[in-house]
């Protein structure tokens, strides 16, 4: 039995591929043991630089 590469199967596998990828990374994302550290990277673009303690003697 010879399988024929042609378009159509590439196409084929490719998107069974990305769909595996999705579904995979959307059930990474949506995973309850990542919540904190999604809850700490949310919050990065609020965070500012620290500024340095001015105290004058």
């Amino acid at each position: 039995m010879v399988i024929e590469m042609n378009s159509g199967l590439i196409r084929g596998l490719g998107t069974v591929v990305v769909f595996v990828a999705f579904v995979g990374l959307t059930i990474w994302v949506f995973n309850r043991k990542r919540t904190p550290e999604f809850a700490e990277a949310r919050l990065l673009p609020f965070a500012d630089e620290p500024q340095p303690d001015i105290t004058q003697a």
